[in-house]
Order: C-alpha cells, then structure tokens, then sequence
C-alpha cells in the first residue's frame, strides 16, 4: 500500500494568503533550560497551509469546522488532471469525468515552490463551482491556497460542498485514489487546518 502525503508543512515564513495571520512557532520551555520538557507554541490562522473552509467561512451563521460530515472527508477520491486549464471556468470541466471527491491538479502545483504568495494562482469561478455542485461532488480540493472567488465559494459551500485548500500534488499522477482528509475539530472556527493523505494499492 501507498501513502502519499499531500499536506503542505506548516512553518513560520512559509506562504499564507494575504490578510491572514503568519506562523509562529515558539519553544516555550526546554530540556536545555532545565525545564522537565520540551513545550512550544504555536499561533497561525485557521486558512493556514492544507486547510478545509466550514460554511461560516462565507455564510454568517451557518455550519462551523466541528459539523463537516466525516463521510465526506474519507473516502474514493479522483485527482483530476487539469494543468492545462488556463482558467478554471465551466468550460475547463467539459469531457471530465467528476466523482463525489475530486482533487484539481493544476499549474498552481508548482507555485509552491515560490516560497511566497503567488497572486497570479488559478482557482475556480462561480460557473465551474455549480458544474462541480450539479456533478454530485461533495468534497472538492485544490493546489493552493484558495478553491476560488467569492461567487465559487458561496455556491459551494451553500450546497455543503467541502473545500480543501492548500493541497501539495506535485508529486501525484491523476487517478484514483482513498482519502482521508482530518481537519481539526476546532469548535466555532470558519475553518481548520488539516492532514490530508492519500492512498493507493489495498
């Protein structure tokens, strides 16, 4: 059996949307200090790195990280081959094959290794998010760290897709694979950093 991991690593300095609160990372206490143990702390944003948007990301007063469906989170998964796509419009899922999770491997793979925001990265439009919704996906990802613009995200998370953001699929060939995708449950939050691993070969 195979696993691939496809979080991106979390650290302080590494890309994080702009607005959103950088990463610190802070050793507490220390075994060299005398202390009894090694402690650190750690601050960052909810949208930090490989992360999942809940519906009170984008709609006030509605679900939060805690009540994302598990049966959405882990499951069959196809990776999409879209790095073609100059645009991740309608039109870019024409003649695609969709399934309940479906994972966008775009050209947005390779600004992870930027090492800073890339503005210039592909998400989806408003269009494309309702062809996902009327193509009975329940859980859609991407490459980097945004699914799209407002339109796609309110049009997705009112239909209680789940976006996953942040993805790292350099390294992952298009296909099929198993899913598991655990978001912490933090209670409240608009959304939650998350491990999300794939595998193949069981």
């Amino acid at each position: 059996m195979e696993i691939i991991d496809i979080s991106v690593p979390i650290r302080p300095g590494m890309p994080t949307y702009p607005g959103d609160p950088t990463v610190t990372l802070e050793r507490v206490k220390a075994l060299a200090d005398g202390d009894g143990v090694n402690l650190s702390r750690v601050d960052l944003g909810a949208h930090t790195g490989t992360h999942v948007d809940a519906p009170l990301h984008f709609i006030d007063g509605a679900e939060a990280t805690e009540t994302l469906p598990l049966d959405a989170l882990v499951g069959p998964a196809r990776v999409l081959d879209l790095t073609a796509a100059k645009q991740l419009d309608a039109a870019a899922f024409d003649g695609v094959e969709l399934a309940e999770r479906v994972l966008l491997k775009t050209s947005n793979s390779e600004l992870w290794a930027r090492g800073t925001f890339a503005e210039d990265a592909l998400q989806l439009d408003g269009g494309a998010a309702q062809v996902l919704v009327d193509g009975g996906v329940r859980l859609v990802g991407i490459d980097y760290l945004s699914i799209g613009d407002h339109d796609a995200h309110r049009v997705l998370l009112g239909a209680g897709v789940v976006p996953v953001e942040g993805l790292d699929l350099r390294g992952v060939e298009p296909g099929d694979y198993d899913l598991i995708c655990a978001p912490l449950k933090l209670v409240g939050s608009d959304g939650a950093p998350a491990r999300v691993l794939l595998r193949r070969g069981l």
